[in-house]
C-alpha cells in the first residue's frame, strides 16, 4: 500500500461504542479518547447520549446516536421518536438503519417517507445505514438513490451484525453519490492500512471501536518509513 502521508486518520474516525453491555465508565473512556484524538464523533446507543453530550459539551467531537439499530425493523413512529429524543438529549448526528425488508419488497415510498421524516423532524445530519452485505447491486443502488432523495448527509455501509466493509462497497457508493454526500465505512476495520484504503476509495468517515489503536498504528507506520530512509 502507498504511504498517503497527507491522510490524518483521526480526522475521519467516528469512535463507536455499540456493544449492548457498554457501561457509563466506558462512555467516559470513549468520550475522553475522542476528545484527546480530536475525532469527528463518538457513536453511542440512545441511552448513552445524554451522558456523552454532557462530557463533550463545547468539545470538537459530535455525539452520534444510532437509530433502529441494528435491524432497522422497528416501526417508523418508533424510529422517529427515538431520533427526536436522541436530539433532545444532545445528539447532533444520527446513524439510522433503513428498513431492509421494505427495500427488498420494493416499498420505496415507505422507505423514503421514513428517512425523510427523520431528516426533516430532527434537522440533524443523518447517516443511512444500508447493510450492504445483504443487498444485491440493484438494491444497493436503489437504497442509495432513495436515501439521497430523502435528504441524508451520508450513506453508511454496515452496522456490523452481518459482514464487514470492503473497498468495493465504498467505491460503489462513491460512484453512486458522485461526492454529493458523505460515505461512512464501518464494520470490521481493524488496521490503519485498511482504514486508509477505504478513505482512498472514497470514505469520508470511518466507523470503528478501535480508533485510538488505528491512529497509533498509523504513527508507527510513518515512523518506520522514516527510519528506513
Amino acid at each position: 500500500m502507498e504511504d498517503y502521508p497527507d491522510i490524518d486518520l483521526a480526522e475521519f474516525i467516528d469512535h463507536a461504542l455499540l456493544i449492548p453491555i457498554a457501561t457509563s465508565e466506558q462512555v467516559i473512556q470513549w468520550c475522553d479518547e475522542a476528545d484527546r484524538f480530536k475525532f469527528p464523533a463518538v457513536c453511542v446507543f440512545p441511552c448513552h447520549v445524554r451522558q456523552a453530550a454532557s462530557l463533550l459539551h463545547n468539545r470538537r467531537p459530535q455525539v452520534c446516536a444510532v437509530i433502529g439499530f441494528p435491524s432497522g425493523a422497528t416501526t417508523s413512529a418508533v424510529k422517529l421518536y427515538e431520533a427526536q429524543e436522541a436530539v433532545e438529549n444532545g445528539a447532533t448526528e444520527l446513524d439510522v438503519v433503513i428498513n431492509l425488508g421494505w427495500l427488498k419488497a420494493g416499498k420505496t415510498d415507505e422507505l423514503h417517507r421514513e428517512i425523510a421524516e427523520i431528516c426533516d423532524a430532527t434537522g440533524q445530519p443523518v447517516k443511512a445505514i444500508l447493510e450492504m452485505s445483504v443487498l444485491t447491486d440493484a438494491e444497493k443502488q436503489l437504497a442509495a438513490e432513495v436515501c439521497m432523495d430523502a435528504g441524508v448527509a451520508y450513506l453508511k455501509t454496515h452496522t456490523g451484525w452481518n459482514g464487514g466493509v470492503t473497498v468495493n462497497d465504498v467505491r460503489f457508493l462513491r460512484e453512486m453519490t458522485k461526492d454529493r454526500i458523505g460515505i461512512k465505512a464501518a464494520s470490521g476495520i481493524r488496521t490503519a492500512e485498511q482504514a486508509i484504503e477505504l478513505i482512498v476509495a472514497g470514505a469520508t468517515r470511518i466507523g470503528t471501536s478501535r480508533g485510538p489503536d488505528l491512529v497509533r498504528q498509523r504513527v508507527r507506520l510513518e515512523e518506520e518509513k522514516k527510519a528506513e530512509g
